[in-house]
């Protein structure tokens, strides 16, 4: 004998067993700010017994508008980015919103995929940190559908949106000319890639320092690697690998710094004694290291929720010239300068 499939529970079910209106419970899904807490706390656990899912999709589609953003960022395991994420989480979540979290690794493809679920899924907006190899084609994309879109951290040359980043270019000036006025002359550049807008705004203020004070650029000062720990120590390990090292390293990243400070103790040197070292956005993790590292502080959490207000007024309204959002650097002298 077939057994008959069992009946999804419906908002009216729910609104029923909690003895409330169908509007008042459809409110409560929505997160709606304007229900009392205990009247909440009923319909909540009258769902959690009933076994509702509320299909927001579907209403979405009704009402033609969407609770939900979409942010994309290209590493979890970067202190930076979650930093970035707390900002855009609480930010956002105050306003009565939910956020998807999507993770490239910095892959093209990964992007494509993680932006294509997320449109699927109608949000009502994406905030994108997209990947070191990305085109103004991923933003046109987004636009072709009408769906609001912020850039953080990255500019894409071209792209017809939003941007929310920080002043690489003055950030990586006050690096270098901080270690100049300490006495330094070879000065290296390591990590990132050399294709991402914000490694070419790193190294217009290095290029710039050292012109200003007469310094001549040298090509083999200049390596780049991946943006990690790792991709500091192969870099660190090629710099040194070289006849007449430099005396100091601006790195592109804490995280890269991290990496050059352990191939710098591998070589047999004392990071801020034989070689200074400096990092670039001032993680948390920066100050507490040994020797605790000088760095630029780039505000990541400043940066989240400058691009979540943006991007909720972005979408309660559409219209308006969009914008270029700069946040100023700050730098922060530690003991491994």
């Amino acid at each position: 004998m077939n057994q008959s499939r069992k009946k999804p529970v419906t908002l009216q079910d729910v609104a029923k067993h909690a003895g409330v209106s169908r509007a008042t419970a459809s409110l409560i899904v929505r997160n709606s700010p304007k229900i009392a807490p205990e009247t909440r706390k009923k319909v909540l656990k009258s769902m959690e017994e009933l076994g509702y899912v509320y299909d927001r999709v579907a209403a979405n589609l009704r009402s033609k508008s969407s609770t939900t953003i979409g942010i994309i960022i290209t590493d979890i395991s970067n202190t930076y980015y979650s930093d970035l994420l707390k900002g855009v989480h609480h930010t956002l979540e105050e306003i009565g919103y939910t956020v998807l979290l999507g993770v490239t690794f910095d892959s093209v493809d990964k992007q494509d995929q993680i932006l294509s679920t997320m449109i699927e899924h109608r949000v009502g907006g994406v905030i994108l940190c997209p990947v070191s190899e990305s085109s103004d084609e991923i933003v046109n994309r987004i636009n072709k559908i009408q769906t609001p879109v912020i850039l953080a951290v990255r500019e894409l040359a071209g792209a017809n949106c939003d941007f929310v980043g920080i002043d690489y270019q003055a950030g990586s000036q006050m690096a270098v000319e901080h270690l100049i006025k300490q006495g330094h002359k070879r000065i290296a550049f390591l990590g990132g890639y050399r294709k991402s807008s914000t490694w070419i705004k790193r190294m217009e203020g290095y290029s710039l320092a050292l012109r200003q004070a007469g310094i001549e650029l040298d090509e083999s000062l200049l390596i780049d690697s991946l943006p990690t720990r790792e991709g500091g120590v192969d870099a660190v390990r090629q710099l040194l690998s070289q006849p007449n090292h430099p005396t100091a390293i601006f790195c592109f990243s804490d995280l890269v710094a991290f990496g050059v400070v352990q191939g710098v103790r591998e070589a047999g040197l004392k990071p801020g004694e034989d070689i200074a070292i400096m990092g670039f956005d001032n993680i948390p993790e920066a100050e507490i290291f040994y020797p605790p590292l000088s760095t630029v502080s780039s505000f990541a959490q400043l940066t989240g929720k400058t691009a979540a207000n943006l991007l909720h007024q972005r979408i309660t309204e559409s219209e308006g010239e969009k914008k270029r959002i700069i946040l100023q650097p700050e730098l922060m002298v530690r003991e491994s300068t």
